[in-house]
């Protein structure tokens, strides 16, 4: 039997095990109990007349990612509706406050083949666009069997992922090979996907640097940098469990105790606010989440609160971006901070943006820390030299500008297969 075939079966056998997974991932707040039946497959929405294209992405930042492709979609075509599908009850409350009218999500559906069946039969998409690396087997080749166009936008594999897929390289080559288009976001993922059978029509960059600034309330601003006061800020944002101890460290032995900086704290998963709390007993801190605004004593001002990074990235002076200093992680995305015009750190830990990131270091246009004095160090000197923190953040901005054309040619690949 094939790799699809083994792997169908087993998804078979484990859809009847559905309803107690997810009462598992309900007690722990991982999933929506009012919407587990879109987990199913079972629509919570008529599907509209008229042609639809769905686009799928795994979280917040494949979902935002999408944001621009929807607007201009939508404009262009007043008869077209598209639907959006995530896997995360943070990117379904982001999608709902920004989705524009004829756009809706739903929650993308368990990859067992009878959910799927279920979920294709009420949609019916035209066109389906997933978005980055989020493939389930049955997903993929049953929409295919569905007769809907298909592509693969800003796609992107690790190098681990590469290595993955070419030990089942016929498997691969069942999966990639479906998709109508795709469109790789960098030189190692157009090359793989070469290689393993998937119809790569050019190599075209990071759709991701067409993405505009992170919005944030501008009375919200305001407030929070009358509190501040003229106090120097350094950002810890996207930031994990494993490294945390080590960006605390760094920041009362440095710029807490040496600048009188504030840092602000931006969680990955804005419901571990409490875990940083604890982690900085005996130190100054506020929670956002509480309604708290940072004093003149205030050491450390956690944001956990759900959708502001702009916000943040608005009052910072430097930013360090997490999911980077221990090597169980694999980093963030730089452009945000980027757009925003603020000077870039990251940990060595950056295997899902590799050649984003040497780009910004070929440039200097970010800085590599490999532990929390280095970490120390490098914020300190950016507070210390504004002039060059500026014209380091300047180089950033300009690199996340420079691929404008990227929005416009996935846009134009798209309308090919309407």
């Amino acid at each position: 039997m094939s790799w699809a075939g083994t792997y169908r079966r087993v998804m078979r056998l484990l859809e009847p095990f559905a309803g107690y997974i997810l009462k598992r991932r309900i007690k722990s707040g991982k999933e929506d109990e009012a919407r587990t039946g879109e987990r199913k497959g079972i629509a919570s929405l008529p599907r509209p007349d008229g042609r639809l294209v769905w686009m799928h992405g795994a979280s917040v930042g494949e979902t935002s990612m999408l944001l621009p492709l929807i607007k201009r979609l939508l404009e262009e075509d007043p008869t077209l509706h598209i639907l959006v599908t995530s896997g995360t009850m943070t990117s379904a409350k982001i999608m709902a406050e920004r989705l524009p009218p004829r756009a809706f999500h739903q929650m993308a559906p368990l990859d067992g083949p009878n959910f799927v069946a279920r979920f294709l039969s009420h949609w019916k998409p035209d066109l389906a666009v997933w978005a980055e690396s989020e493939i389930w087997p049955n997903l993929v080749l049953q929409t295919k069997s569905s007769g809907a166009k298909m592509a693969l936008i800003n796609a992107r594999m690790s190098q681990n992922s590469v290595d993955r897929w070419r030990k089942k390289r016929a498997f691969a080559r069942q999966i990639f090979s479906t998709f109508d288009i795709i469109l790789p976001a960098d030189t190692l993922t157009h090359n793989a996907l070469k290689f393993l059978g998937g119809n790569v029509i050019s190599q075209i960059g990071n759709l991701k640097t067409a993405a505009p600034a992170l919005e944030f309330d501008a009375k919200d601003s305001l407030k929070l940098k009358n509190a501040i006061g003229h106090r120097p800020v350094w950002l810890a944002a996207s930031t994990h469990g494993p490294e945390e101890a080590q960006i605390l460290e760094a920041h009362i032995a440095g710029p807490g105790k040496r600048a009188d900086a504030l840092l602000i704290w931006v969680p990955r998963h804005p419901e571990r606010g409490g875990e940083i709390a604890a982690l900085c007993a005996g130190h100054d801190i506020a929670l956002r989440s509480k309604g708290e605004v940072p004093t003149d004593a205030t050491s450390i001002y956690v944001m956990d609160t759900l959708g502001e990074m702009g916000l943040a990235l608005d009052l910072a002076d430097v930013a360090f971006i997490g999911g980077s200093l221990h090597d169980s992680l694999m980093g963030h995305n730089p452009l945000e901070p980027a757009r925003a015009g603020i000077p870039i750190l990251t940990g060595p830990h950056i295997a899902s943006f590799t050649e984003l990131y040497a780009t910004f270091f070929n440039h200097k246009a970010a800085i590599r820390v490999t532990s929390a004095k280095k970490l120390e160090k490098s914020v300190l000197a950016l507070l210390k030299d504004p002039a060059a923190a500026r014209q380091m953040a300047g180089r950033a901005k300009s690199l996340a500008e420079e691929s404008a054309g990227i929005l416009d040619y996935t846009i134009a690949k798209l309308r090919s297969l309407l």
